[in-house]
């Protein structure tokens, strides 16, 4: 029977994973995954991809705001922005949004520990982002998020890859929200519908990777051979555009609780 093994989020987009044993999982989501976001001053996104030193910044939710802290840097506690806060127009990828600036102080941490100057922006009740309709319901919507509320992969799926490579790499580098062990490799790619605990999702795309998969998160270094992205893209290239794929984009049908060591019921 499959079993949910890992549940992370990672609260500020790019930012070091936290792993958590339980989570209250919400529409847009596992609560607190990627409300915060690092903008430049044109409100464009700031990722891992160009910017890897975002992985070695690790954010901790709590019930005031976001705690951070950074190699060579001081701990700062970050307010959640009041409900009147100024706003400001960004870009996630294709997608733009109105989401709430945070503090001139978080601004100033943001930008000293990236070199280039930084914009901390937080997802309130007001900000509307929706889902691409492609793949989902006019109601749904998500955070900050690349594309879709969560992201899971299977441990078979890993151990394919690292038996193909020369160097393993951790799930890490992969980013996934929910991690499942119990059945073989690759057997999310015929999935559509689950339930973990008393939350249901639906499984609606095969993740497409890129460049930040090469990222190691303890370093931030690249990897010179861009693995395991070259390896992967010699067996799991598909779609019209022939991208590489490596777990599931997942959206969020009923509400609920998971937690680490729940069955996995594939429904569909």
């Amino acid at each position: 029977m499959p079993t949910l093994t890992s549940l992370t989020i990672y609260p500020l987009k790019s930012c070091a994973g936290l792993p958590l044993t339980r989570a209250t999982v919400e529409p847009l989501g596992i609560q607190h995954d990627r409300r915060w976001m690092a903008v430049r001053s044109d409100g464009s996104c700031m990722t891992g991809r160009e910017l890897p030193a975002l992985v070695r910044l690790r954010a901790v939710p709590g019930p005031t705001g976001l705690q951070l802290s950074a190699p060579g840097m001081p701990e700062l506690l970050v307010p959640l922005p009041p409900a009147d806060a100024p706003r400001l127009d960004v870009t996630v990828w294709k997608d733009t949004c109105s989401a709430a600036r945070v503090a001139a102080e978080a601004d100033r941490w943001l930008s000293e520990y990236l070199g280039q100057p930084a914009v901390l922006v937080h997802v309130d009740a007001r900000m509307n982002r929706p889902v691409d309709p492609t793949y989902a319901t006019p109601d749904d919507r998500v955070g900050f998020a690349d594309a879709y509320p969560l992201l899971l992969i299977s441990q078979a799926s890993l151990d394919d890859l690292n038996q193909r490579l020369a160097s393993p790499v951790p799930m890490a580098r992969f980013r996934p929200n929910l991690v499942v062990a119990g059945c073989g490799a690759f057997a999310e790619d015929g999935w559509k519908r689950l339930r973990i605990g008393t939350v249901e999702l639906d499984v609606v795309k095969p993740c497409d990777r890129c460049v930040f998969t090469t990222v190691d998160p303890e370093t931030a270094r690249a990897d010179p051979q861009q693995e395991p992205l070259r390896t992967l893209a010699t067996y799991r290239r598909m779609g019209p555009k022939n991208k590489v794929m490596f777990g599931q984009n997942v959206i969020v049908r009923r509400p609920g609780t998971i937690s680490v060591g729940d069955v996995v019921e594939v429904l569909e």
